[in-house]
Parts: structure tokens; sequence; C-alpha cells
């Protein structure tokens, strides 16, 4: 018996008892391929020798201390690595220990930055449908997945409302990317001017939506649009990359491929890789500044802010990938995945898209391709997808919900940046034998 309560407690998960590079092994003996780095986190695979020097050498040094008395190297060295060269006009951060902290902490910096410049009617944050922020109830609300919000709904904050996902797979009929985006652009703007838009704090966005809508990247010139919507009415972008940031789709910020940049930003997984808790806000010069010049102090903290193992251990993360190019290899390895899936599913019959960037791609699942209708979800289909493929020995990331929160299925592939070709043939042939067998039983 368990004394842990599992995500299903009903069925406890095996027990990983050691991994190395892309492999699980289970302690009975099972080898299992890590093709989705657990979500999208252990980019540089399992057990990576100087990552583990680093966080070794760090915890002799100084395993903790308050971030409210004093900094530590590395948490001065690790926000100089991200954003000491100031991309995209960021030029601060601070470190927490995961992706819905960051979230919070930008909503609630957000809000700070308003108060210090004299605007606090500045409330309402403009966020989209099928997004995912975090599961703190603040990170919740701003999240538009109506299957996960629905039984916490009484508890969540009314501060955000929602506009539609940029999902190009379901766009009308007939309607060209250009078009789609005017048509979202519009409804964006018609959700500013039903708050008021001076009442708007920000517009909050994954950059390319994660879990909740399976690998979705918004057609071209939809980041630029929101950030011109922004700029006209005073209000801040917020760009959520806590799955797609840090190299996960060939640049170390995904939104360099798409010609915006954020006021702030939150990056997790691919800033730790998974071998230590860490997430971080990023923000702009005049947020900095504001705060500084203002009340002088952050609102807001955690106990484990800037914690100095776990920035020690990103820092040597982010120094592998650029010393080993690994995001070269990203955008290699992901055209392989891409052409290898849709060598695999581009006819298959209940496939009805393929999408995604660089090493986080994924598979929508159809009952009806023509008419891109989702399965009954009393099937969980997905649910049968991920065990039909742990059986087969991979390891991936299948979820529900993926049309509107209640209705859809996907499955999305997110390996370790170290990945080879070989390892992402062998993937895609395990996924395709295990949604075969999924959809046969």
């Amino acid at each position: 018996m368990t004394r842990l309560l599992h995500r299903s407690p009903a069925f406890p998960p095996p027990v990983a008892a050691e991994s190395s590079g892309i492999l699980i092994r289970t302690a009975d003996g099972r080898a299992i391929i890590d093709a989705a780095g657990g979500a999208a986190v252990s980019c540089l695979g399992h057990g990576h020798p100087a990552v583990i020097a680093a966080i070794r050498e760090q915890v002799g040094k100084l395993a903790y201390v308050h971030s409210g008395a004093f900094s530590s190297a590395p948490a001065e060295e690790l926000a100089e690595c991200l954003v000491g060269h100031e991309p995209g006009g960021l030029s601060h951060a601070y470190f927490v220990s995961s992706g819905s902290e960051a979230c919070e902490g930008a909503f609630k910096l957000a809000r700070q930055y308003f108060l210090e410049v004299g605007q606090p009617g500045r409330t309402h944050f403009i966020a989209r449908r099928q997004s995912y922020h975090g599961n703190t109830l603040g990170a919740l609300a701003a999240g538009g997945n109506a299957g996960r919000r629905a039984p916490y709904a009484p508890l969540l904050p009314e501060s955000f409302s929602h506009v539609s996902a940029p999902n190009a797979y379901r766009r009308p009929a007939g309607t060209s990317e250009a078009d789609f985006v005017d048509v979202l652009e519009a409804e964006l703007e018609a959700e500013f001017q039903r708050l008021g838009p001076a009442s708007v704090a920000g517009f909050v966005a994954e950059t390319v939506i994660g879990a909740t809508a399976g690998a979705m990247p918004a057609p071209a010139g939809y980041l630029a649009m929101a950030r011109r919507l922004c700029d006209r009415h005073g209000a801040l972008l917020i760009l959520d990359e806590v799955m797609c940031g840090m190299g996960r789709t060939g640049t170390t910020h995904a939104w360099e491929q798409d010609g915006a940049s954020p006021d702030l930003q939150t990056i997790a997984k691919g800033l730790g890789g998974g071998y230590q808790p860490i997430a971080a806000v990023l923000m702009r010069e005049p947020i900095f500044a504001a705060i500084r010049a203002g009340s002088g102090r952050l609102w807001h903290g955690h106990t484990y802010m800037n914690h100095p193992v776990a920035c020690a251990a990103a820092l040597a993360v982010q120094r592998t990938i650029a010393s080993e190019g690994l995001l070269d290899r990203v955008q290699a390895m992901g055209e392989r995945l891409s052409q290898r899936l849709n060598a695999r599913f581009g006819n298959h019959p209940h496939v009805g898209d393929i999408r995604g960037r660089g090493l986080i791609q994924a598979i929508e699942l159809v009952s009806d391709r023509a008419a891109k209708e989702p399965f009954d979800p009393a099937l969980r289909l997905n649910e049968r997808v991920k065990q039909a493929a742990f059986d087969l020995g991979l390891a991936c990331y299948p979820s529900g919900g993926t049309v509107d929160g209640v209705r859809g299925d996907h499955v999305l592939l997110a390996p370790p940046y170290i990945v080879t070709a070989e390892e992402i043939d062998r993937i895609v042939e395990i996924l395709g034998e295990a949604v075969d067998l999924a959809l046969a039983s």
C-alpha cells in the first residue's frame, strides 16, 4: 500500500528507479522512452553530468538563504545569463519554484506596476480559452480550460475574461490564416472595449499553447497584432512560455519566431530541465524602473525565491544548451519529428491535425476527419493511447478537452533536446502502434 496521494489514487503509477539519457527504468525492470520529458521538462534528458556536478558543488557551498536578506552568486549569474543582453527589452528576472508561481507572480507584478505609475483602475486581464497557466487559483482563473476550471469555479477571481484561442485547424471554413487573424483581432479589440481599455492590465497568452490544446502555435501575425493592441490601450503583453520556452521551439524564446516580444514573460520547464524545481518571471526595464523609483520593493515573495541550488542547476542547464549547440539540434530534430509524424499519421483516418514547433509537437485525434468531429469524451481515448504507449515502452503526454475543455483528444510529444534521429523514428513508430491499438480496443 502507498501512503502517497497519487493523481489517480485507484491506479498508483509504477515506481521509477533510475534514469539516463531519454530512458527511465522502473523498479520492476522496464525501460521506458521519455518522449515527453515528463511534461516538456527534461530538456537535457536524465543524468547529465554537468548539471549533477553543479548541484553537488552548490549544495556544498550554500544550500539556502532567504531572498529577503541575501542574494547568491548562482541567482545573480543566472539572471545575467538570461537577461544580461536584454532580449526583446527584457532586463530583469526573479526566480520561483514552479510555472504556476511564475504566472501568479507576473499577474501581481503587472498590478503593482500600474499602482506604482498611478493607474489603479487597471484590474482586468484578458486571456484565452483553451489556455493553461497553472493550478493555483489565480493562474487557474487565467487559464481557459473549462474542464479544469469547473470544480473550482466558485473560488476563482473574476478579474480574468477570455477570448478565442488562435486555433487555425478549427478556423471557419474558407477563411485564410490572415483573415483568421483579423477575426481574432476584432474579437480582442471588442473585449478591450467591453471592459473599458483603461481597466485592462494585460493580455495573457501562451506563445505556443501547450498541454490543453496540444502544441498549438498561433497563425502568422497573431502575436504582432496582440502587441499592437496592448500598446494602443496601454496594457501589458504577458507571454507564458513555461512549456514552450527556453529552447523548446528551436530558439531560446518562442516569441523570437513571432516578431513580438512581451512586457512580462514566464519561463520554467526548460529553464532547469527538471534537475531542480525552478521558474522565473522576466520583465522589461520600465516595469523594474517603476518599482525602484516608486515603493522601492516587490510586494510579493515566496520562501524559496531565488533558491541557490535551483539557480545553480538552471545555470548549468543553460550553459550546457549553449555549449552543446542544442538549439540547432532542436531545429533539426524538430524537422525530423514533423516529417515522421506526417509520414505516419498524415493520411490516418483519425488524425485531424499534426502541429507544433521544434520539439513540442502533437497530433489531434478525431472520429471524423472531414468534419473534424472529436471522439466522445466518455471513451477517454487519450488515456487509452497513454496506457497503450506505456505498455509498449513509451511515455507520451496525451490530454483530453482539446476542443473546448471537455471534448477532444490529442497526444503531445516533447522529447529531450539530446534526442537522436533514430530515437525520433522509434518514438513515432511506437506512438503509431499505440494509437492504432487504442482505437481498436
